[in-house]
């Protein structure tokens, strides 16, 4: 079988889901949804989630240990890139050196919406600092081909707004991205159900980052558990290499050739 291994900067995974830490009820459900994803790339808003910043509140890298999982750090919650910058150097020091991080610069906080001139900023100054830096942007083909350039590990283009569960508003503009790139292209936010996983797999996405669309599903175990399903599927489905659409023409799915041609009424 060929290999199928994803591989971001220096590292290499078997899963291509990856999975955000915020906004379950509680640490072990965390760790259930995790473990039913199959997930090895976990994200961790810095901002948001203690890992060992604060003492004495919990922490998730008791239940999620760097040693079985590949930590994410993002800068979620940033607005400019001085704040970003300094937050992924925070993660850095946390994390004892890990320089694999999400660079995400916001634009405002009602649709969260990457504010890419502050991305560009921040991604640069961090590559030149050692970061393997995975980047959260919008869908324009011109920046991702910008944000690579830099060099950007990986391409992360929202699919919708973050928590919209809208699914993927634009396949045009995530395929251009496909065509161009030279590094993996993940799609980021968005992602509403297992279908839209799916969709963003068959396009050609070397992987799909979530968080609310488990984490705030009715069953959100269940969910992390379809989502792994969605995305193995799909990137199945890309491999094997889809029918060409054909509009208006119509093709039988048995073989024509050598029917018994009908019986003429005597």
């Amino acid at each position: 079988m060929t290999d199928d291994t994803l591989r971001i900067g220096t590292r290499k995974f078997s899963s291509r889901l990856l999975l955000g830490t915020g906004k379950y009820e509680d640490l072990a459900q965390t760790k259930a949804a995790v473990d039913a994803s199959g997930a090895q790339i976990i994200t961790v808003a810095i901002r948001r989630t203690n890992i060992g910043q604060t003492k004495g509140e919990p922490n998730l890298l008791d239940v999620l240990p760097p040693s079985k999982y590949t930590m994410l750090p993002n800068s979620a919650g940033c607005y400019t890139a001085d704040d970003a910058v300094r937050t992924l150097r925070l993660a850095r020091e946390l994390l004892d050196g890990h320089a694999l991080t999400k660079l995400e610069v916001l634009g405002d906080p009602q649709t969260l919406y990457p504010n890419m001139p502050e991305t560009m900023k921040a991604a640069e100054q961090l590559v030149r600092e050692g970061f393997e830096v995975m980047v959260y942007c919008s869908d324009d083909p011109i920046q991702a081909q910008t944000l690579e350039s830099i060099g950007c590990v990986a391409i992360m283009p929202l699919a919708s707004l973050i928590g919209s569960g809208m699914g993927i508003l634009n396949p045009w503009n995530i395929q251009l991205i496909l065509e161009k790139a030279n590094v993996p292209v993940i799609v980021d936010a968005g992602v509403g159900t297992a279908s839209d996983a799916t969709i963003a797999m068959e396009l050609g996405c070397a992987g799909v980052l979530m968080n609310t669309a488990v984490a705030h599903a009715k069953d959100p175990v269940r969910m992390a558990g379809a989502m792994r399903k969605a995305v193995e599927a799909g990137r199945e489905a890309f491999l094997a290499g889809r029918m060409p659409k054909k509009l208006y023409s119509a093709s039988p799915s048995s073989p024509v050739g050598g029917v018994i041609a009908p019986i003429k009424a005597a």
